[in-house]
């Protein structure tokens, strides 16, 4: 076991206590668990190579509980499209289950979220997206949530154990983002063996996944009071997955790698319960007809990292090194400060994206046009995002949404560096 891995095994622990059961071929060992939360319940599940598999022995478990599970409901569309959500939600109304099973990647459990605080206050979905409204609801109304099992399969983004729930309108291509530790699952597994069949490309989308969250509030925290706390969280999650990334897509059953990498993206959902996300997901909201969410903000960390390089040199040297150290930059990052530092940082993520074969600027991305810039712009000034904003590193103020995060998107569509501004 390496230092990394063994760190993480213990921040986690740390984190979810009793409430998370994690690792290779724990699902057959959850049954006492489920047990407290109710005698019914439904199944909200995705489908996937072997994932039959695993919802039999969810079944088995159950019955030996007890537990009736009133209905087997589709889980929704990749980016959780509202459609999806009203169909689930009409769903579990019908069956009025005493708590919820959700079992698929992060689409599936923020869905299973959303549908959760639609079957108790019904009304629409706009009402809860922004930070506090599902609380003041169930506050106002004396109510509570009823529990929620979420059964994780992808190494991505962490839903399982986070106050997050995003939601995508396909008509506009807006996502958005219901934020309230009221959602937060009331038991977590994740049995990392779910994804050893997990393909290429969803394995790559969500370790920048993971990636971006770690990287995202490491930048955010640097002034606060939580500083080191969120840095070895951070930290470890980054050097797991860029060391892990390489070798599960060179061989797929590889179940060290394979745990390592679902270690890294489970840490990345312990950095935002620390703190927040910023630009590259904030930008990423805007980009879903085009990409999928974590290869959008994989995409635009690079660039912010240049934008934001003053006021965060400390994270970035040490940023640099985890990519020097897996070979993908031979920059003496101790010698550097400022926006050069910002630059071969970029330069080294962007190495990385480039040879796990994920795209490196938005021109590269078949249908990207100046109208998503527009789109991504138009969202930033939505009050339901502003804490994507107020995350940042350094201040984007509303004024400044259409001169600097304007360069800075023109920036990640061309690849030109010099169109970032410099704000020192």
């Amino acid at each position: 076991m390496t230092t990394h891995q063994r760190r993480a095994l213990e921040l986690l622990k740390e984190f979810k206590g009793n409430h998370y059961r994690f690792g290779m071929d724990v699902l057959p060992q959850i049954g006492p668990q489920t047990h407290s939360l109710g005698r019914r319940t439904v199944l909200i599940r995705s489908t996937f190579s072997g994932s039959q598999t695993y919802v039999d022995t969810l079944a088995h478990m159950l019955k030996e509980q007890g537990i009736s599970c009133e209905a087997i409901i589709k889980g929704p569309a990749p980016n959780a499209p509202i459609e999806d959500l009203l169909r689930i939600t009409a769903e579990l109304d019908q069956a009025n289950p005493d708590f919820v099973i959700s079992f698929g990647g992060g689409s599936v459990i923020d869905t299973a979220k959303a549908a959760i605080v639609l079957h108790s206050f019904g009304g629409e979905i706009e009402n809860y997206f922004g930070t506090g409204k599902v609380t003041a609801a169930l506050q106002a109304n004396d109510k509570t949530l009823i529990p929620h099992l979420a059964i994780q399969t992808a190494a991505s983004s962490a839903a399982h154990l986070t106050k997050y729930s995003n939601i995508t309108n396909l008509q506009t291509g807006q996502k958005k983002l219901i934020v309230d530790e009221a959602i937060v699952p009331t038991l977590a597994v994740f049995d990392y063996a779910t994804t050893l069949t997990t393909p290429d490309s969803l394995t790559g989308d969500g370790a920048m996944d993971g990636i971006s969250h770690a990287l995202e509030v490491l930048y955010g925290a640097i002034s606060s009071a939580n500083y080191s706390q969120i840095e070895e969280v951070s930290l470890t999650a980054i050097a797991l997955i860029v060391n892990a990334l390489p070798v599960v897509l060179a061989q797929p059953n590889h179940r060290d790698a394979r745990t390592n990498l679902a270690l890294g993206t489970d840490l990345g959902g312990y950095a935002i319960m620390l703190g927040g996300t910023n630009g590259g997901h904030l930008t990423s909201f805007s980009l879903v007809d085009l990409l999928p969410h974590g290869r959008a903000c994989g995409l635009l960390n690079p660039y912010y990292s240049i934008y934001f390089a003053p006021a965060i040199q400390e994270p970035l040297h040490k940023v640099g090194q985890i990519y020097k150290q897996a070979g993908f930059s031979s920059d003496n990052f101790e010698q550097l400060e400022g926006y050069p530092l910002g630059s071969a940082v970029a330069k080294a993520m962007i190495a990385f994206n480039r040879k796990m074969g994920l795209p490196t600027t938005l021109n590269e991305i078949e249908g990207f046009n100046n109208q998503h810039i527009q789109r991504a712009l138009s969202a930033a000034k939505n009050p339901q995002l502003k804490m994507k904003l107020e995350n940042m590193p350094i201040p984007m103020t509303l004024e400044k949404i259409d001169t600097d995060m304007r360069a800075i998107l023109e920036a990640a569509a061309t690849g030109d560096f010099a169109h970032i501004l410099k704000t020192v």
